[in-house]
């Protein structure tokens, strides 16, 4: 399900349309992460969607963000919440770029996809919001089974868009280190995953 033509009608509305206009702005007066070119690189690079993780926005430090959720670039220090990620796999990579993952099936979406350099959450409420919810709603419509894992509060306020019974919806705290130990080590979110693909007939992800 390459999910990319169903969102053409987006560029259409006038909330797309204003969030362009914004970024033109962003990007012409501000340092604005992740580069322009990377913003829909989950979208690029995922064509069969078998597994979403939700983050909030990306990450606002020079050359992190490159347009997946939690990941970042080659070369970069690995943050803190991914470290914790790769602790509940069980591996510990001396890279921090997951775009192995999405090219797998593991949508790693933002519900933001643009941030001001320095400054979390600076592109919430611009429209980035109902672009990535319509996404969620058209993963919603496939008829393979997905698995959604929704770590942390942000993330779980989205459930409610998941309204098709075949799919399945994994709930832990955020893998921050403010709340991994309340419940995201030791969540099995990964191997409960490659069960369920297994249970469903679909291949399991190589998560190391």
């Amino acid at each position: 399900m390459n999910i990319l033509p169903q969102l053409t009608p987006e560029k259409s509305k006038p909330y797309f349309q204003d969030l362009m206009q914004f970024l033109d702005y962003e990007y012409a007066n501000h340092t604005v992460f992740p580069p322009r070119k990377d913003i829909f690189n989950a979208l690029k690079y995922t064509p069969d969607i078998k597994v979403v993780i939700l983050g909030q926005d990306p990450y606002h430090g020079r050359n992190q963000a490159h347009g997946f959720a939690f990941s970042v670039n080659d070369g970069v220090r690995i943050p803190p919440s991914l470290v914790n990620i790769f602790k509940e796999i069980g591996t510990t990579p001396k890279s921090g770029n997951l775009e192995y993952l999405a090219k797998q099936g593991v949508l790693l979406l933002n519900a933001v996809l643009t941030v001001r350099e320095g400054q979390a959450n600076s592109h919430q409420g611009k429209g980035w919001e109902i672009f990535t919810n319509r996404i969620i709603e058209i993963v919603n419509t496939k008829q393979t089974p997905v698995i959604f894992m929704l770590w942390g509060n942000y993330a779980q306020q989205k459930e409610s868009l998941i309204t098709n019974p075949i799919h399945y919806v994994l709930k832990s705290t955020h893998p921050s280190p403010l709340s991994a130990n309340r419940g995201f080590i030791g969540c099995n979110h990964f191997n409960i995953a490659n069960e369920i693909l297994i249970k469903t007939k679909q291949t399991p992800i190589q998560w190391h």
